[in-house]
């Protein structure tokens, strides 16, 4: 479909999108449909737990809905047309939600995931099922060749199996960094550093990083994209074993799109047959 086709197709078809939001696909997918029409409404919903959130282009609103119930009401109340579920690859719930809110609505839903990382030669990789796995990993891994220094790149919510009151008596030996967009909130290890940071990072910033606190094991969630993979990279050249929680799959039976690209694509031909 041509870009005049695209244009006629939002503009006659699709009143009002909804985006459920807080990634780099969420943006950009708000830029590009906000650039069709005017009369195209597009809301990018953001769970709210970044203190300050890179905001896209057209109506944001912060919070959640009330559960699937709560989100149902609203797409009905303000008569939206589809949902791309564009959420973090680790929202579960939040996609949970969405799918039961668009089956019960008969508002299309589409998940906009963007790839996993694929393991490559030289990568040193322990997958996992859950945070807790990993948490429960890490001591088997500390040793004289892995060292005791863990690099946590997990978010701000998910420290509580390394950190919090009722972890593995076995970690206490361990020392952590952890990174996230936010401070992380008590309880904290002693001794623990902590990088308040934003991806996209580099290589030789990654490299830098591992060097500098002597990390000797790397934890992370398959959230997939090219803004915080220069970690894995770095942690291959150093031969690091990496700690990669596995994501959740997105809910059966809702379509899958895997760039922006293929979500523009879905909704034009989500719209097409409405066309005269």
């Amino acid at each position: 479909m041509s870009s005049h086709e695209l244009r006629h197709t939002f503009r006659h078809a699709l009143r009002h999108v909804l985006i459920l939001g807080g990634t780099t696909e969420a943006r950009l997918l708000a830029t590009e449909l906000a650039a069709w029409s005017a009369a195209l409404r597009v809301t990018t919903s953001l769970a709210g737990r970044v203190e300050q959130p890179a905001l896209p282009d057209g109506g944001v609103r912060v919070g959640g809905f009330g559960g699937a119930d709560g989100l149902a009401a609203w797409l009905r109340a303000e008569r939206v047309s589809a949902v791309v579920d564009a959420t973090h690859p680790f929202a579960a719930g939040i996609s949970a939600n969405a799918a039961q809110a668009a089956a019960g609505t008969g508002v299309p839903l589409l998940v906009l995931r963007r790839p996993g990382w694929q393991q490559v030669a030289g990568d040193r990789w322990h997958l996992v099922a859950s945070v807790s796995q990993a948490a429960a990993l890490l001591p088997e891994l500390d040793s004289a060749e892995s060292g005791s220094r863990v690099f946590l790149t997990t978010g701000r919510k998910d420290l509580a199996p390394f950190t919090g009151p009722d972890r593995l008596p076995a970690l206490d030996r361990l020392r952590f960094l952890i990174r996230s967009v936010d401070p992380p909130e008590p309880p904290l290890p002693p001794g623990v550093d902590v990088v308040l940071d934003r991806g996209p990072f580099t290589l030789d910033g990654e490299r830098a990083l591992l060097r500098h606190h002597r990390i000797g094991v790397l934890v992370t969630k398959d959230s997939g994209g090219a803004a915080t993979a220069p970690k894995l990279t770095a942690a291959r050249e150093l031969s690091l074993p990496v700690v990669v929680v596995q994501r959740p799959p997105a809910p059966a039976g809702v379509p899958v799109a895997a760039d922006v690209a293929a979500a523009l694509a879905w909704l034009a031909r989500l719209a097409r047959p409405q066309l005269t």
